[in-house]
Formats: C-alpha cells, sequence, structure tokens
C-alpha cells in the first residue's frame, strides 16, 4: 500500500507547483492582480492538499471518524455492499477541511466496489445513491463489517483510493482522498452504538464516532 507524505499529499503537487509557478510569473510581469489572485488560489491549495498528523485513540472498543468535517446525519440505512440495514453516520467535507480519509477501525480491506454517478451537492440525501462514490469494506479484528463509503460532491471530481483489497489497515491510517468537498459515510456492524450527534465536529483518526456495546 502506497503511504502518503505527512505534510502534504502527492496528489496536490502538480496543483501546487502550476499555481505557484502562473503566480511567479504574473509578478515578474508586474500584473498585480492575477499575482494576488495567484497567491490565493495556492494558499487554498496549500489548504487543502495539508495532511497532517493525528493522535490516534488506542483504547479497545471504538472507532474513529473517517474524515474531517461535520456529522449531518446518523441513521439507519442499507449497507451499499452487504445490503443489511445498519446504523450509519455522515460526515461532510468542505473545502476547507483535511481531505485525505483514515481507517475508522484496524482491519483488513475485505471488499472495494465503485459505482459511477452525478456531482450533486454531498450534504443532500440522494448523493448516497445519485453521486459517484466508493465503498471500501473493512473485516476487524472481532470478525464485524464496516463499510466506509466517500462519495464525491458539487466541487469534488475525483475520488482517490490508496488502499486495495487484501490490505491490513491500522485504526487511523490514510487509505484515501476525495478532491476539493463532498462527505464519508460509515456503516456501524451491528454492537457498536454511535458517540456523535448530528453537527458534531469529526478529526479525521482522532474523534471517536462509535463505541462497542
Amino acid at each position: 500500500m502506497r503511504k502518503p507524505s505527512v505534510s502534504l499529499t502527492p496528489e496536490g503537487w502538480p496543483s501546487i507547483l502550476l499555481a505557484g509557478s502562473a503566480t511567479l510569473v504574473f509578478a515578474l510581469l508586474g500584473w498585480a492582480v492575477p499575482a494576488v489572485l495567484g497567491l490565493a488560489v495556492l494558499a487554498l491549495l496549500l489548504n487543502f492538499f495539508r495532511d497532517p498528523e493525528r493522535f490516534v485513540p488506542a483504547d479497545p472498543g471504538v472507532a474513529v471518524a473517517p474524515a474531517d468535517g461535520r456529522v449531518i446525519k446518523v441513521t439507519r440505512a442499507a449497507d451499499p455492499l452487504s445490503g443489511e440495514e445498519r446504523t450509519v453516520v455522515c460526515i461532510f467535507m468542505n473545502v476547507f477541511n483535511v481531505h485525505v480519509n483514515r481507517a475508522c477501525v484496524a482491519g483488513r480491506v475485505s471488499a472495494m466496489r465503485y459505482w459511477e454517478g452525478k456531482f450533486i451537492n454531498a450534504s443532500f440525501d440522494k448523493a448516497s445513491e445519485d453521486n459517484e462514490r466508493l465503498g471500501v469494506q473493512l473485516a476487524d479484528e472481532s470478525g464485524d463489517r464496516w463499510t466506509m463509503v466517500q462519495i464525491a460532491g458539487l466541487i469534488a471530481r475525483r475520488i482517490i483510493p490508496w488502499a486495495e483489497t487484501g490490505d491490513h489497515l491500522k485504526r487511523g491510517q490514510r487509505y484515501g482522498m476525495i478532491k476539493f468537498g463532498s462527505r464519508v459515510d460509515v456503516y456501524l456492524p451491528e454492537g457498536w452504538e454511535p458517540a456523535v450527534e448530528k453537527g458534531a465536529r469529526t478529526a479525521a483518526g482522532q474523534t471517536v464516532i462509535a463505541k462497542k456495546a
């Protein structure tokens, strides 16, 4: 499994270098307005592609958030990989959040599935069925199966997986990212209870979102 850099994700470098080069050219030509706009774009890209380290809880029987953002829904819904009805925690990421996604529990990637789709606002309920998305199923040490679904949004246009079927992930380990906005849904196994409510802020790999009952 490929490991991304700590400070900035490798996928961000092409955009960052392009914006930086354009800003430098504008500045050398004395074009003040384009140079300022380029600098603003560069700052936004550096903020978007940042990849900070996180303090992952070591407590047994907990699951952490797969994404930075805000909990927009905690409800019951059909797991798109298994078809079983489960409790799902939905986390929405805006363009200012870190967009590196992390494993909610330690386990083996037992299945992955990609769906082509639309790019409507990821905060809408229908995004979980209509939008482009990638489902990753984890089988934890107890045999429980978790499903994390990355959902592209209105601005997000690319889901980037770093994990493959058969990989063993640690709790809080990076497994992918979504470029420019969107959301991640986590389907909890039976016997686990959500530890967050709608409106809660989360930090990927750090905030506890579920506990074993």
